[in-house]
């Protein structure tokens, strides 16, 4: 017997601040031919664009295509610049991202896109997931785009990314912190999620203040998608207190579940100022003599 989907609500019912952000896998099935879309697939498994992907979709790796490979940082403007091209971006292209985990890594692929100023971007809502599960095709042979003409700006860190330092401040101030780990992290039981290997810290804990917002609450688990705008503004505004005008720094272990929250808080929310601490646990819980909470419970 088929398999009965939850039904998915227009993105134009659900009530966000930017819902032209967001596309759903209707649309980018509409657009697989069209030249001016470019389907980008980023995975937390990096092997996982070879097992089968949307046709046409080219492959980021978060890893080798957009980190540094000595220090921890993200690639310079030239080699970016060359990285989009080789994707073949123009000027003109509209970029779709998707992928696994409920979009973990195309929204930070999405934010890392940001930050070189990149517009007309837009993510598949639903992620690799819904598409599957709608049985749309894939296909396993590595697409290949024209060579593209895109340029772009200088690497901005100032206006959505959050550094230690700016960090520890922020705290110090009780300005909005938002820890969007699961609870055992959040707790100090865990350096990682209870499904990963227990590794990434020297200590478990919390950056004192921070709130406990999972970043798994604003997708609806039946549908992988995200959830409307009210819903959102419940967990975030009405049961955590967040302010939409004020400065909100969010951080996870490495930066890409805190991009996912930073995504919906920006784009769907409307929040004025987000920045994404992409040291995240991992540097902090590392660094002598930084503050550490522990939670009875999260």
């Amino acid at each position: 017997m088929p398999r009965i989907l939850a039904p998915v609500t227009d993105l134009t019912a659900r009530g966000y601040a930017h819902p032209e952000v967001l596309v759903s896998t209707q649309w980018v099935a509409d657009h697989l031919d069209d030249p001016t879309v470019c389907i980008v697939e980023s995975d937390e498994d990096v092997l996982l664009y070879e097992t089968g992907h949307i046709p046409g979709a080219v492959k980021i790796d978060w890893m080798a295509d957009l980190n540094d490979s000595l220090m921890r940082d993200y690639v310079d403007r030239a080699r970016f610049e060359r990285l989009l091209r080789a994707r073949g971006v123009n000027p003109d292209t509209t970029i779709v991202f998707y992928g696994d985990k409920d979009n973990w890594w195309a929204t930070y692929a999405f934010w890392v896109f940001r930050l070189f100023g990149v517009e007309r971007l837009r993510v598949m809502d639903g992620g690799r997931l819904r598409w599957a599960e709608e049985g749309r095709p894939l296909e396993t042979a590595a697409s290949r785009r024209p060579e593209g003409t895109t340029r772009v700006k200088e690497r901005d860190d100032e206006r959505i990314r959050a550094f230690r330092d700016q960090v520890l401040r922020h705290t110090i101030a009780r300005r909005p912190l938002v820890d969007v780990r699961s609870p055992e992290e959040f707790r100090g039981e865990r350096l990682h999620m209870p499904e990963y290997p227990n590794e990434g810290a020297l200590r478990g804990g919390h950056i004192p203040g921070a709130r406990s917002i999972p970043w798994g609450r604003a997708v609806n688990p039946e549908t992988h998608t995200f959830r409307p705008a009210e819903e959102l503004r419940t967990i975030y505004e009405a049961e955590n207190g967040l302010p939409r005008d004020q400065d909100v720094i969010v951080y996870c272990r490495i930066g890409e579940r805190s991009s996912h929250t930073w995504f919906a808080l920006t784009y769907l929310l409307g929040f004025t100022k987000v920045r994404n601490y992409d040291g995240s646990w991992t540097e902090w819980g590392s660094m002598v003599g930084m503050p550490i909470e522990k939670a009875a419970k999260a």
